[in-house]
């Protein structure tokens, strides 16, 4: 069958700036623009047609657990317009494919708009685990590539990663990137996840910290001289941290806070904001930097005193989401309403705005 129409629509999408492009059975595609999903003029598109689309571009290796699990995740090219991870599942019978496009370009701090300092210092750790973190579509993934191109420019490192699909193709610089596919260069996740300590790298990229064989790799790569780097969807520092002792029964948590607070290096969860001027969206991150305060907490499991440690701040460069968006509403990038909306605690922001922070459990005037 011609996918013409499939890849046309893709075509519109790389042009429109989209970042997601949605198609179900029988409907017409939509693309997320600005984090807003649009309905495209089109004809609605044959059911057929997507499910001998998702047939004839599944590599071998992931046909069986297509039949058995009706999902699968792949990555498509089309020349001259990109590349696309996709995601194939059924939905009442029929087939559905959600398109993410993958920029072929790295971008730069300054290009997403981020303050590189706290970035530039985590992605210079010589071990531990780094945790980039938020919701579906928060740019976790362009976040983690803009800190390895960093890497890449400045330290000779070896870095191996295990994605499912890639999302960014690094060309060698000063280090060396063997990037792994699960799929293609990998029979599976955990196949991966078993060989690549053999695999002699400085730096270890695993696409998602998803569950319990995938978390125990990181603490044991990053007890053994690694740094481990990772993504987990969740809304705030607080959440990633309970989430973790969630992958393991009660009786392991002490033993966990141990390895946790001596191989925790730092976490990262972002969001997407509106940007004030020029439509998109700019991030506004809650940021841990594991000093020893902080590495003491966890291994005591005072895990709630944490919050407070990111809104007072400190000379790490940890900062809480307020921290963040109280920079972006005074530089004029996101409105005060949007970040009011983003944030956690809008009534300590409105604090903030009007020049009252907190400082060792006091307030204090700006």
């Amino acid at each position: 069958m011609d996918f013409h129409v499939i890849n046309e629509l893709l075509r519109l999408a790389v042009e429109s700036g989209a970042s997601d492009v949605v198609t179900k059975s029988e409907k017409p595609g939509y693309l997320r623009i600005s984090g807003r999903l649009q309905m495209v003029d089109m004809d609605p598109i044959p059911g057929d047609m997507l499910l001998e689309f998702a047939e004839a571009q599944l590599p071998a290796s992931l046909k069986e657990a297509w039949e058995m699990e009706g999902q699968a995740d792949f990555a498509y090219f089309i020349g001259g317009v990109g590349r696309f991870r996709v995601n194939t599942f059924l939905q009442r019978g029929s087939v559905s494919l959600v398109f993410r496009h993958i920029k072929s370009d790295i971008p730069s701090f300054e290009q997403l708009n981020l303050e590189p300092k706290a970035l530039v210092q985590l992605a210079q750790a010589k071990d531990g685990i780094l945790l980039v973190c938020g919701a579906t579509g928060s740019g976790k993934s362009s976040t983690l590539a803009c800190m390895l191109n960093w890497v890449n420019q400045n330290l000779d490192r070896h870095v191996v990663t295990l994605e499912d699909p890639i999302e960014y193709n690094f060309e060698d610089d000063k280090s060396v990137f063997n990037q792994r596919e699960v799929g293609i260069d990998t029979a599976s996740f955990d196949a991966g996840i078993r060989a690549v300590l053999r695999q002699n790298p400085d730096i270890i990229l695993i696409g998602e910290m998803r569950d319990r064989t995938t978390f125990e790799t990181a603490l044991s790569a990053a007890e053994t001289g690694h740094l481990v780097m990772s993504t987990l969807h969740a809304a705030n520092v607080h959440q990633v941290l309970t989430r973790l002792f969630e992958f393991f029964p009660a009786d392991l948590h002490s033993m966990v806070r141990r390895q946790l607070s001596n191989t925790i290096r730092g976490i990262i969860v972002q969001k997407l904001i509106p940007a004030l001027e020029g439509g998109g969206r700019v991030p506004a991150q809650e940021i841990l930097v594991a000093d020893s305060v902080v590495r003491n907490l966890i291994a005591e499991g005072q895990l709630d005193k944490v919050p407070g440690m990111l809104e007072i701040g400190s000379e790490s460069g940890s900062q809480s989401f307020n921290r963040d968006l109280y920079r972006l509403i005074k530089a004029a990038q996101i409105s005060k309403a949007d970040g009011l909306r983003a944030s956690p605690n809008p009534q300590s922001l409105e604090m903030n705005l009007k020049g009252i922070f907190m400082s060792e459990g006091k307030r204090i005037l700006g």
